[in-house]
C-alpha cells in the first residue's frame, strides 16, 4: 500500500463521524427543556403584578434575576461541557429546572402571603437561571459536537429554532393555562416539561469525548469574543422587552392576545432559521448580523408606535425576523476566537452576554415603563439594535 493511501485510511478511520444534521435527540430535549422557560413568561409578570400586588420594577427585578443566576454559573456550565460532555451540563440543567418549577408551583399556595410567595418566586427564578445556563450551554455544545466545527452555524440554527418554538408554543399555552385553569397550572407544566426533556437527553449519545488538550481560563475567553458577545447582548434588549413586558403593554392599551407576541416573534425567527439558517457559515458572520440588527431595530420600531395590536403582532414578527439570525452568526466568529478544545466555555461566555442583557434590561424597562409608559421600552430597544448592527460593522474590521 503507498504511503499516500496509508495516510487516507489513517485519516478515515480516526475521523470523527460526524452527522449532516444536529441529533434530533439533542433538539427535541432542548425543545422540552426550554418550555419550561417559555411557559412562565407571560404567567409572571401577571401574577406579580395583578395576583401579589408588586410594582413594574419588581416584574422587572424578578423577570431579569432569572438571567442574574445564568450569567454567574455560565462558566461553571462551560467547564462541565468541555470535561464531561454536553450530554452531561444538560441533564443537571434538566434537574434544576424541575426543581425550579416545583418551587414556582409553591409560591402559588393561597396560604402564603404575598412578600412570602414573591420569595419563593426569586429562589425558583434563581433556581431556573442555574438549569438553564448548564442545560443551554450542554445542547449548545452538544449539537455542534455532533456535526462538527464546520457546521457550527447550522447547528446553532437548529438549536435557536428548538428554543424559540418552545417560546412561542409555550408562552400561549401558559397563558391559556393562568386564564382557564389558574397559576397552579402553568407551574406544573414547568415540572413536567424539563422532566421531558431529561428523560429524551439520557437516550442520546454523547457524541463527543471530552478533550484533555490545554484549555484556555474563562475570563480569558471572555477577552477573546467580547465584541461578538457585545453584539448578542444588544440584540438581546429587544427580546427582553417582549418577554417581559408584552402582557402588561397589551393589558394597558386594551388589546387581547398578549400570548401571540412570541408566537408572531417566533413565526418569524424560525421561517428565516428554517429557510437561511446556513448563511452565517456561507457569507461569514458579521455581515449577516449588521443586517439582522437593523432589521430587529425596526421591528422594535413598529411595536413601539402600534396604534393597534395587528401591528405590534406584526412588529414582534419583523423582530423575529431580524434576532433570526443573530445567535448563530456571531457565534460563528465567537468560535474562530478560541481553541476547540474550549469550545463549550466559548458558548458559555458568548450566550453569557445575552443573560446580562436580560438581567439589565428587565429593571431598566421596568424603569422606563414606568416614567414614560409601556411603548417606551421598544424604542430603547430600537436604539440598542441600531448599536448592535454599529458594533458588529466594526467588529468585522478588528
Amino acid at each position: 500500500m503507498s504511503a499516500l493511501a496509508e495516510s487516507t485510511k489513517a485519516l478515515t478511520e480516526t475521523a470523527p463521524d460526524y452527522r449532516s444534521r444536529p441529533a434530533p435527540g439533542i433538539i427535541a430535549a432542548l425543545f422540552c427543556g426550554y418550555l419550561a422557560i417559555g411557559l412562565p413568561l407571560p404567567v409572571m409578570p401577571l401574577f406579580i403584578h395583578e395576583r401579589l400586588g408588586f410594582s413594574n420594577f419588581v416584574v422587572g427585578l424578578v423577570i431579569g434575576i432569572q438571567f442574574l443566576a445564568t450569567v454567574l454559573t455560565r462558566g461553571y456550565a462551560g467547564r462541565v461541557s468541555d470535561r464531561r460532555g454536553g450530554k452531561r451540563s444538560a441533564l443537571q440543567g434538566a434537574i434544576s429546572c424541575v426543581v425550579a418549577g416545583l418551587l414556582y408551583l409553591i409560591s402559588a399556595m393561597p396560604a402564603l402571603s404575598p412578600s412570602v410567595s414573591l420569595a419563593v418566586i426569586i429562589v425558583g427564578r434563581l433556581t431556573a437561571g442555574f438549569g438553564e445556563s448548564q442545560f443551554v450551554t450542554g445542547c449548545v455544545s452538544w449539537s455542534i459536537a455532533s456535526v462538527g466545527p464546520q457546521r457550527a452555524g447550522m447547528s446553532m440554527s437548529w438549536t435557536g429554532i428548538a428554543m424559540f418554538a418552545a417560546l412561542a408554543i409555550g408562552a400561549p399555552i401558559g397563558m391559556w393555562a393562568y386564564q382557564i385553569y389558574g397559576v397552579e397550572a402553568a407551574m406544573i407544566a414547568c415540572i413536567v416539561a424539563p422532566l421531558a426533556a431529561g428523560a429524551i437527553a439520557s437516550r442520546e449519545l454523547a457524541y463527543s469525548t471530552p478533550s484533555a488538550a490545554t484549555r484556555l481560563p474563562f475570563y480569558k475567553v471572555v477577552g477573546q469574543i467580547w465584541r461578538e458577545g457585545l453584539g448578542l447582548m444588544l440584540q438581546g434588549v429587544g427580546l427582553s422587552g417582549l418577554t417581559a413586558f408584552a402582557s402588561l403593554y397589551f393589558t394597558a392599551r386594551g388589546w387581547a392576545n398578549a400570548g401571540l407576541v412570541m408566537t408572531s416573534f417566533g413565526v418569524g425567527f424560525i421561517f428565516v432559521r428554517l429557510v437561511l439558517g446556513n448563511l452565517p457559515d456561507r457569507i461569514g458572520g458579521y455581515k449577516v448580523a449588521a443586517w439582522s440588527l437593523a432589521l430587529e431595530a425596526l421591528g422594535q420600531a413598529m411595536v413601539w408606535m402600534a396604534s393597534n395590536q395587528v401591528i405590534a403582532l406584526a412588529g414582534a414578527l419583523v423582530t423575529g425576523l431580524g434576532c433570526a439570525l443573530i445567535f448563530p452568526a456571531l457565534g460563528v466568529e465567537a468560535l474562530k476566537r478560541v481553541p476547540d478544545s474550549n469550545r463549550g466555555s466559548a458558548m458559555g461566555a458568548f450566550v453569557a452576554f445575552l443573560d446580562i442583557a436580560y438581567g439589565i434590561s428587565g429593571p431598566v424597562a421596568g424603569v422606563i415603563s414606568t416614567q414614560f409608559g409601556y411603548a417606551a421600552v421598544y424604542l430603547f430597544g430600537t436604539f440598542c439594535a441600531l448599536a448592535g448592527a454599529a458594533l458588529s460593522l466594526t467588529a468585522s474590521r478588528s
